[in-house]
């Protein structure tokens, strides 16, 4: 089974290349704008001038044929000055995260780049990329502006354009050849409909796909690049950005868009039937173009009413593999509405000159430009109308005790059908020895439930929830057990419900399964109670499952006191009240030490992991035992340390003191990482 488009067509001559688009505008357009930075603009000779004084000095040094070279200068516009110089000087580009320091160096790591070109903060960031041949293009800058100006003319290696990075956990590289990158731009250029008017803003990180390849919408049509300042990154910085930048064309992810678009709106700006105004902030844009994840239908027609009369959403289907540019939909392709759009996300057609097919469920893509099928890891079906249906992903699947496969995303899809369920994802969590199917659910609004029965996430923003106006009750999981009863088939049963103020999302704008929380242990109720008989779970047991052991554990340390520290405890000759409030102190540090214990024992399962890994989750768990189990021997021993004792005083002060520092800044990490996303 395959699908094309109808403007499928034969590639351009090999000596066509994106390099060659760019310096055609360079000469017809020499003062149209390329670059929009807060400090002014860089025209398109202003900004090929300095890409070929970089490509004279990248000459003279002694790299090898087709060359990899890693660009991660901290300014964007130092970027496009790089990567456009690498290109004349006949080597690939691969753009690198100066963000997150360890995403940018496991993409140096698998990159193994022959050049590493940056600036001073970006090589204090990355190490220096850990040894590799660096080039400061900060430090070069006098060497670098003697050059002459004129293009190097060296013609461009046939293996690779560029070198793109999948957003997984652990960065692919992917190379990308000449042919394809200008193919998926022409493609882009005729499904975009691309003008040298339109001004293009990219809220994604510079190593991710959309810009990586993306920048060419721009800098091959006669377009500018918007680079705003980092201030403009932030969710609430975009449609400021948008509207002092007058920008045409927004580029991004469903999370942002949903999250950035739903800043912008006017608080009386809603209409009627859940219906919103345009948003006046966006007034500008006539273009925006959401990839990275599923967006549902319904999504997309949220997004489609904040925009102006006339303005497109695109709904883009686009890996590393294809450069960006694998299928996209419009609401337009749709021959009629559809029921349920909240249970549809719909890859649309192939971008022109590529082609899908579907072998055993799984999307197979041929790239714009032709080329071998390639697996997509990604599960789809072609519709009767034409049009992709995206059906979730193989890496998703979930084994079930007895075997079967589970694909999660239509149970997911059929959650997002409920009116109290926003953005839903299905999870698999062992416990006991069985696998039990989570739910993990977010309010249309990103409200915390009124109850506040589960753990919410407390980092995650509200995105991918779909704004349907109204409110609702919080979700109960009978409630959604018996939603399901019909949409699903009657072997799939949800085990738990954790409630969510929505999802976390990773750095590449997906959802990210691996930063939700363990639901907390479920508490038993009396047999046959409920429809199914089972809790729905959701609390959080007293005293972290062991009853009131934290007295009794209490009642030991204080009786055990002066048998360790003998004398510690002697309040003889205290006066009162100064006495009860001593002896109250002790029983203070006592019953800390036995919840600091219980903790130690019991608490790790039950801290959710919104945004922080796994090690920094394990470190706070041992900073806030440390923090409640050491002030009763602390405080026991400082009593019977005479107070000139400068080698005991020094002794306890680094021993408790130092290490309680150090635990408060850990817990205060922990609180406030947040999940890595792709930002400026």
């Amino acid at each position: 089974m395959t699908q094309a488009p109808h403007s499928a067509g034969p590639g351009r001559p090999a000596a066509d290349t994106v390099l060659a688009r760019f310096e055609q505008w360079v000469r017809e357009a020499p003062g149209a704008p390329a670059v929009l930075v807060p400090d002014g603009v860089l025209s398109y000779t202003g900004l090929d001038a300095r890409a070929n004084r970089l490509a004279h000095h990248l000459r003279t040094l002694d790299l090898p044929a087709a060359a990899r070279i890693a660009v991660a200068p901290t300014r964007r516009e130092e970027t496009v000055v790089a990567l456009l110089a690498a290109l004349k000087a006949g080597a690939s580009y691969a753009l690198t995260d100066t963000g997150d320091t360890r995403i940018g160096r496991l993409q140096l790591t698998v990159l193994a780049p022959d050049l590493l070109i940056t600036d001073a903060a970006g090589a204090a960031r990355l190490d220096r990329g850990k040894g590799l041949p660096a080039l400061l293009v900060d430090e070069e800058a006098e060497r670098i502006s003697a050059r002459p100006g004129h293009s190097p003319a060296r013609p461009p290696h046939p293996a690779a354009a560029a070198v793109l990075f999948t957003g997984s956990a652990v960065p692919r590289p992917v190379p990308v050849g000449h042919a394809l990158l200008l193919a998926a731009h022409d493609g882009w250029a005729g499904v975009a409909r691309l003008a040298p008017e339109d001004r293009h803003l990219f809220t994604g990180g510079p190593d991710l796909t959309p810009f990586a390849a993306g920048w060419t919408r721009a800098l091959c049509t006669g377009g500018a690049l918007v680079l705003p300042d980092a201030a403009a990154w932030q969710p609430g910085g975009i449609p400021a950005a948008v509207s002092e930048y007058e920008v045409t064309a927004l580029h991004t992810d469903p999370g942002s868009a949903l999250r950035l678009l739903g800043r912008s709106l006017d608080p009386a700006g809603a209409g009627r039937a859940g219906r919103r105004a345009p948003a006046p902030s966006l007034a500008s844009l006539r273009l925006l173009t959401v990839t990275g994840d599923r967006l549902y239908l319904d999504q997309q027609s949220a997004l489609q009413d904040l925009l102006g009369p006339g303005a497109r959403v695109l709904n883009v289907y686009g890996p590393a593999e294809a450069a960006g540019a694998g299928a996209w939909c419009e609401l337009s392709q749709l021959p009629r509405s559809l029921d349920d759009p909240e249970r549809l996300a719909l890859l649309g057609t192939p971008f022109p000159g590529g082609r899908a097919g579907l072998r055993a469920g799984e999307l197979l893509l041929t790239p714009p430009g032709g080329g071998d099928p390639l697996p997509t890891g990604d599960l789809a079906t072609l519709r009767p109308d034409g049009l992709l249906e995206f059906g979730g992903r193989l890496r998703d699947r979930i084994t079930l005790d007895d075997g079967r496969r589970l694909d999660p995303h239509p149970v997911e899809s059929a959650l997002r059908t409920h009116p109290a369920v926003g953005a839903a994802l299905v999870a698999p969590v062992r416990s006991g020895g069985k696998t039990a199917l989570v739910a993990y659910v977010a309010p249309p609004d990103g409200n915390v439930p009124p109850d506040g029965n589960a753990p919410a996430d407390g980092n995650a923003p509200a995105d991918g929830n779909a704004p349907r106006g109204g409110s609702a009750p919080a979700a109960d999981l009978d409630g959604l057990r018996e939603h399901l009863a019909d949409r699903v088939p009657d072997a799939v049963r949800l085990d738990r419900l954790v409630r969510l103020r929505g999802l976390s999302r990773t750095r590449a704008g997906q959802e990210d399964r691996e930063a939700l929380p363990r639901p907390p242990q479920q508490r038993a109720r009396a047999a046959g109670g409920g429809k199914y008989g089972a809790a729905a779970g959701g609390e959080l047991p007293g005293c972290f499952g062991y009853g009131c052991a934290a007295f009794p554990l209490a009642v030991v340390a204080l009786l055990v006191t002066d048998l360790i520290w003998p004398g510690s405890t002697d309040l003889t000759g205290v006066p009162e009240p100064w006495s009860f409030l001593f002896f109250l102190l002790y029983v203070c540090e006592c019953a800390a030490f036995a919840f600091g214990v219980l903790f130690l024992c019991a608490g790790r399962s039950r801290m959710p992991r919104p945004g922080p890994g796994r090690r920094l989750t394990a470190a706070a768990h041992l900073a806030v035992a440390y923090l409640l189990m050491a002030w009763w021997p602390q405080d026991n021993l400082y009593r019977l340390a005479a107070k000139h004792d400068w080698p005991r005083q020094a002794a306890l002060v680094y021993t408790f003191n130092v290490p309680l520092m150090i635990a408060g800044a850990v817990v205060a990490l922990y609180l406030t990482r947040r999940p890595a996303r792709a930002s400026g």
